[in-house]
């Protein structure tokens, strides 16, 4: 509704301040906003927002998802050609061309099969292209450390704060032994740790090192949470070629969304194996729907023959 993420905490005070848990008036609070100086006008829309969820949170679903109606539509849809140009580049910057060209690669199969179908459109390749980069794309030490480091951050930090300031990050080091790095009893995820600004120093090494990444030489790949986000990759290229061999007019809608279910994974650590659960639950249940509809073996066509890669 905003249009930035940020402003959750504003529409949460809003919530809170409704429902009489803040003690603290409204002009006050409302004052507060303006002296800030910082997204004056979004931050009041958002804290409204939150006061109203509070009071008809129906009313705040239905304009929350009036975007994902106009999507439906026809309007508000980027376009495929836009999805692979930002990811190609995100791909490249993350690890290297040689990696954004296997996304490219995989997406350009997967449209050329849809565009087969002779259904107009192109729903599947663009849901390719989003979450099949966001497979690729897991945020490891090396881009925790390259996103730190490219200078966006210190852009933002001048943006938001003058004078003197202390800057300290709070990171939990999964690669370390769990006597260096214990877990939480309670949540099972590793504790933070408080770390202050030379970390930056040692995160322009780290970011460097991307190359290492999926090596026997990376070191912090070696955990389990790793193995099991490359191994997503691997499940995700697989059932792809899954699907283009049952690939249909009738089942191309299921194949849609077998190719989104990386959006139900979100989340670090436990958090996302949780998801990931519920997630493989769910294209369980979707790839049996897609199978059923799938046309018989003997009439499909090869993958070299029919869905070449370009």
């Amino acid at each position: 509704m905003l249009g930035d993420a940020i402003a959750t905490n504003m529409l949460m005070l809003g919530y809170a301040f409704q429902l009489g848990r803040v003690p603290v008036g409204l002009p006050a609070l409302e004052r507060a906003i303006v002296l800030n100086g910082r997204a004056v006008e979004m931050n009041l829309r958002a804290f409204s927002w939150g006061r109203l969820a509070a009071h008809d949170p129906q009313a705040v679903a239905g304009a929350a998802h009036r975007d994902d109606r106009d999507k439906e539509s026809g309007t508000g849809e980027e376009s495929l050609d836009s999805i692979l140009s930002r990811q190609s580049d995100l791909l490249t910057r993350y690890q290297s061309r040689h990696y954004a060209k296997r996304y490219r690669k995989q997406v350009a199969r997967v449209a050329e099969a849809e565009r087969a179908l002779d259904r107009g459109g192109d729903a599947l390749a663009r849901a390719v292209a989003r979450y099949y980069a966001k497979l690729l794309a897991y945020k490891d030490e090396y881009e925790v450390a390259r996103l730190y480091t490219d200078g966006s951050l210190h852009r933002q930090l001048a943006q938001q704060f003058e004078g003197d300031y202390r800057l300290e990050l709070h990171l939990a080091p999964q690669f370390l032994p769990r006597w260096l790095a214990p877990r939480d009893p309670r949540t099972g995820q590793v504790a933070k740790w408080k770390l202050g600004p030379w970390i930056l120093t040692a995160f322009k090494v780290l970011a460097k090192l991307k190359f290492l990444r999926g090596t026997p030489l990376d070191l912090p790949g070696w955990t389990s949470h790793r193995h099991m986000e490359r191994q997503l990759i691997r499940d995700y290229e697989a059932s792809l070629d899954e699907i283009l061999r049952g690939l249909c007019a009738e089942n191309c809608d299921l194949a849609v969304e077998i190719a989104s279910i990386p959006e139900l994974i979100r989340g670090f650590d436990t958090v996302k194996e949780r998801h990931l659960e519920a997630a493989r639950d769910k294209q369980a249940e979707l790839m049996r729907s897609f199978q059923l509809l799938a046309p018989a073996p003997s009439s499909l066509p090869t993958r070299d023959d029919d869905f070449p890669i370009s």
